[in-house]
């Protein structure tokens, strides 16, 4: 048991919300083993193609390495359900004909998966995804078991929400003034005075490829989760990381 009150097992942190264990994943994602659900936010399909519309050389190769990604992570927990927070599109303009034939060949291999995309700004720009991919999509907040599944970050009186859109990361410092900015969840909960926290609001790192980050920052009652070499670090409130 760390002193977080997670407890880390092999490369996830395990954290209970709501009554539930959830696992905290190194893909940047969220396990519900209780719901068989994963949950992440900000994939931003054609975000890179995008920018090659305008012109501007960036990185090939990003969507097939988030639907991989994809494809790992529903195989590892053989999940029945995963629930996109958001922004699972980036624009029209990225929206081709590869990428959507990309998406579908994927999504034929998830046959049996439910599929939930709870609309984020990205999205309602992008437009829904074509109803061939099976994908429901709904408005925030959007309930699912003990949780909310939302986009925007936002409180919601005796809820424990999920949430995507800022993109969190926190910057380490190292003995040698080294500093490394590394994608982390980030855990807002009310003190629940030793037991489990009642309510709370959990921010996921982006799932995409070919996404910024935000800055955050220690707060009480805030718990902050680096992502990097292939673990989840829960970081102590007591030394808190160097400002971002």
């Amino acid at each position: 048991m760390s002193g977080t009150g997670a407890a880390i097992d092999c490369n996830h942190v395990t954290v209970h919300w709501a009554g539930e264990p959830v696992w905290l994943l190194p893909e940047r994602a969220v396990w519900w083993p209780g719901g068989e659900a994963l949950f992440v936010a900000d994939v931003h399909l054609g975000k890179a193609g995008t920018y090659r519309a305008l012109g501007q050389p960036v990185p090939t190769g990003t969507t097939d390495d988030n639907l991989a990604r994809l494809d790992a992570l529903l195989t590892k927990h053989g999940a029945r359900h995963l629930v996109f927070l958001g922004d699972l599109l980036h624009a029209p303009q990225g929206i081709t004909a590869e990428l959507l034939r990309k998406v579908s060949d994927w999504r034929l291999r998830h046959q049996a998966v439910a599929m939930h995309l709870v609309r984020g700004n990205h999205d309602a720009r992008a437009g829904d995804p074509p109803l061939s991919l099976d994908i429901a999509v709904v408005d925030e907040p959007w309930p699912i078991g003990p949780f909310m599944a939302c986009h925007h970050p936002r409180r919601l009186p005796g809820q424990f929400v999920l949430a995507g859109h800022l993109h969190p990361s926190v910057m380490l410092a190292g003995p040698a003034r080294d500093r490394a900015r590394l994608p982390c969840f980030c855990v807002d909960q009310t003190d629940s005075s030793g037991g489990e926290p009642r309510e709370g609001l959990v921010v996921l790192p982006a799932f995409g490829a070919f996404t910024g980050t935000h800055g955050v920052q220690p707060m009480p009652n805030r718990r902050l989760y680096a992502v990097g070499g292939g673990a989840v670090w829960p970081l102590p409130l007591s030394a808190p990381p160097a400002g971002g």
